[in-house]
């Protein structure tokens, strides 16, 4: 299993993170369908202020850059999604070429540590 972990922001106004909150609710059932079906069997995202943290658990197979581009034409409901949430979304300032979601690197695994002892 590969793990991935990928932040983004939002506009800094509180009726952006309502809006961005209140539609991770009701996610299209074609958009949850198509990320799992791209090998990406769980997601998470958490917010802070208008920072959100999103982790994935990906099939062993999984590549990132074949794989979304996957989801993105299993359903035109998908770009459709990523357009209606990008209506909030704001690149982080470190993004090197202007994405909104970028990758986290790991610093820190407990598991691995463990081992060390």
């Amino acid at each position: 299993m590969k793990r991935y972990a990928k932040t983004c922001h939002l506009k800094d106004d509180p009726e952006a993170i309502r809006f961005y909150i209140a539609e991770h609710a009701r996610v299209w059932p074609e958009v949850l369908k198509a990320i799992d079906a791209i090998g990406c069997h769980e997601m998470r995202i958490y917010i802070l202020g208008n920072r959100l943290f999103m982790t994935c658990e990906c099939d062993d197979s999984f590549v990132p850059e074949r794989d979304w581009a996957r989801y993105l034409a299993a359903s035109p409901k998908c770009p459709e999604w990523e357009a209606f949430m990008g209506l909030v979304q704001v690149a982080p300032p470190e993004s090197p070429d202007g994405s909104k979601w970028v990758e986290m690197p790991e610093i820190f695994c407990l598991s691995e540590q463990l081992k060390k002892i």
